[in-house]
């Protein structure tokens, strides 16, 4: 990048500590689901923030495809100056995450994360040293701007770790602090970017509420002006919000007109917590458990007029730009799950002895783990193929975006249920992590637009596509 030096200033100077792997090394370390790396064989001089900071090239550095001209795409998707980074670039960044993970989400970390239902605290700065909050991210302000591969491939590899730390990663990282990008004038990303990227202050989103989930234009939260005119009042509640019970900076759609059509009349607003503002209750979930997730209250929430996000009244259209990109970073969550029950599911199949020889040897077993690993890099491919023509050509191909996480999500919870049968009873107990991949998968078949949801999006764009042919 241009300014690597610069960003790496971001960077805290603690160093990671290594923590041994349990369950035997049944999360491989290596991105090979059949091979292990000891944490013996970790060079620990420096530390993995560090080493990120300093590995990734310059952008100068990067060979590119050029990007070109889409007229599909409203307005560019990446930071000005923009190239995507090549496959040299994209290793080195997976590499890195990897070795992140292995020091500071080892097993018991992701295991004791679902059991106290609670989001590590301390992970937000650690994410931040690495610079992972802001991977597509100008540098101005403190971000790696490497595009949308790099941003799955991130979701990816926590998610291989801990799904439900991911999930707070990506409710931080894209529907935050990326619709600030996308969408924030100069003055409102310098305020609140850097904070967020650094990991200082957390970020959510607030869209869905009870009554309106798939059907977000018929929220019921109201933005009014106040009374001297100089900003608005917010008041409402919003459901299911990851991150809500910690956030700093939320992202909140309101009615702002009610006059007007549903899909004109909402405002999208960046809002600062202050008492007005409270986290009615944090939810108790099946799955995703550590990822904070809670009901918000707004009770004549001031917010300035320079907090409005976009334009007043065409909060859709920010809604709308980001849901895609949502949609295809949120995809690789699943490709991370299905990774980790191959990681759990292989070594164990070689292992487990049943009739004088392991159970891997019996073809019913080796369909199943066949049938795992395909669903897995089928997934992958589409995943990273619709992040790549982004990254190269700045198209945005909605249908491809809610596919790429229909799929995913559906067959990582088919994988995570593969899993608990290769495991036999141990994949019934919570001894192993396999019930807290499925309970985690099935997350992802519902939220960010369900399954039926997803079809519905994909079926209107052949409807629209078949009509401007006619």
């Amino acid at each position: 990048m241009a300014s690597m030096r610069a960003v790496a200033t971001l960077a805290r100077p603690a160093a990671a500590t290594l923590r041994p792997q349990t369950l035997a090394a049944l999360i491989p370390s290596s991105a090979s689901a059949s091979t292990t790396t000891s944490s013996s064989a970790i060079n620990t001089s420096t530390t993995p923030s560090s080493r990120l900071r300093r590995s990734i090239p310059s952008r100068r550095q990067i060979s590119t495809t050029a990007p070109r001209a889409s007229s599909r795409a409203p307005k560019p998707k990446h930071p000005a100056g923009f190239v995507a980074p090549d496959q040299a670039a994209l290793d080195e960044l997976r590499a890195s995450v990897q070795e992140f993970v292995r020091a500071e989400i080892p097993e018991e970390v992701a295991a004791r994360t679902d059991k106290e239902n609670e989001f590590p605290a301390d992970m937000w700065g650690k994410l931040g040293d690495m610079g992972l909050l802001g991977v597509a991210a100008e540098e101005s302000v403190g971000g790696l701007a490497m595009g949308y591969q790099a941003h799955c491939i991130v979701m990816e590899e926590l998610s291989r770790a801990s799904a439900s730390i991911a999930l707070s990663y990506a409710a931080h990282s894209q529907l935050c602090v990326n619709q600030l990008q996308l969408n924030g004038n100069p003055e409102q990303k310098q305020r609140f970017m850097p904070d967020l990227i650094a990991g200082r202050k957390v970020g959510a989103l607030a869209m869905s509420e009870s009554g309106s989930g798939s059907d977000v234009v018929s929220m019921r939260t109201r933005a009014t002006r106040t009374a001297d005119g100089s900003g608005w009042l917010l008041n409402g509640s919003k459901m299911w919000i990851t991150n809500g019970p910690d956030a700093d900076v939320i992202i909140v759609y309101a009615k702002s007109d009610t006059e007007c059509q549903p899909s004109k009349g909402i405002t999208a607003f960046i809002v600062e917590r202050q008492p007005g503002l409270q986290c009615l209750r944090k939810l108790d979930k099946m799955g995703m458990r550590g990822s904070n997730t809670g009901e918000l209250v707004l009770e004549n929430v001031i917010v300035p007029d320079e907090n409005v996000l976009g334009e007043v009244n065409a909060g859709v259209r920010v809604l709308m730009e980001g849901l895609d990109l949502e949609r295809l970073v949120l995809s690789a969550g699943p490709l991370g799950i299905m990774q980790a029950a191959l990681d759990v599911a292989l070594p164990y199949a070689h292992a487990r002895q049943q009739f004088g020889r392991p159970i891997a040897e019996f073809q019913l077993v080796q369909g199943r783990l066949a049938d795992m690993y395909t669903k897995l890099q089928v997934s992958r491919a589409y995943t990273y193929a619709t992040a790549r023509r982004i990254d190269e050509s700045g198209e945005i191909k909605t249908a491809d975006c809610a596919g790429a996480i229909l799929y995913a999500a559906e067959r990582a919870t088919e994988v995570a249920l593969d899993c608990i049968q290769v495991l036999g009873g141990m994949g019934y107990t919570e001894d192993m992590p396999a019930s807290r991949l499925l309970r985690d998968a099935k997350l992802y078949e519902i939220g960010a637009g369900t399954s039926e949801v997803r079809r519905m999006v994909i079926g209107r764009y052949f409807n629209r596509e078949y009509s401007l042919n006619q």
